[in-house]
């Protein structure tokens, strides 16, 4: 609570160290307000400091990831500012109990949730909505030649992808060109 107002609820999903932040969304006739980030619920929930700002929109159908980096290892808070996005993250780190493990959740315009990805994880979205801005922060700065990806659609992670079947996927020639997750080097994961 922060001057008489309740302006946020987590969800901590324990075993991953994946947070849901659920905003208090207060509406009236100009509109809606909605606080998205606070240095003490970071600190409460030991997110280090969020240095790096970005904001992508991408067209229906498009899927982007599954994104990581080695050096440096990213977190990442991300939001849907507009639109509907299916969003997913898969626990990357090679020495970590859920080796593999995904999680996904719809982030839109009109619940506000944001999700905390720890740094180790693989990131990816997918639009739903005719199109989607995505921002999120990150802990550390992007590294283009320390990026690596998974394979969207690798059966070994259990994704259920909600695609639409009167609707073209789009996806980069890169993202098309990742691997599965059981074909990752050893140094390509983050230990």
């Amino acid at each position: 609570m922060v001057g008489g107002l309740n302006l946020m609820e987590f969800i901590k999903f324990r075993d991953l160290g994946i947070i849901v932040f659920k905003p208090i969304i207060y509406k009236d006739q100009r509109g809606f307000f909605v606080e998205t980030c606070r240095e003490s619920y970071l600190n409460e929930y030991k997110i280090p400091p969020l240095i790096q700002q970005n904001h992508s929109r991408s067209i229906r159908g498009v899927l982007r990831g599954l994104h990581y980096q080695l050096n440096p290892l990213q977190g990442k808070l991300v939001r849907c500012s507009n639109g509907k996005i299916f969003d997913v993250a898969v626990d990357v780190r090679i020495s970590s109990p859920t080796f593999g493990k995904s999680f996904y959740r719809y982030l839109d315009d009109v619940s506000h949730e944001q999700i905390w990805i720890p740094p180790g994880f693989a990131h990816g979205f997918y639009v739903i909505s005719e199109y989607a801005d995505v921002c999120y922060q990150s802990s550390d700065y992007y590294n283009p030649k320390s990026e690596q990806g998974i394979l969207w659609d690798d059966p070994d992670l259990g994704i259920n992808w909600p695609l639409e079947l009167n609707h073209e996927i789009t996806i980069s020639k890169k993202d098309s060109n990742n691997k599965f997750l059981k074909d990752k080097k050893k140094d390509e994961l983050p230990q």
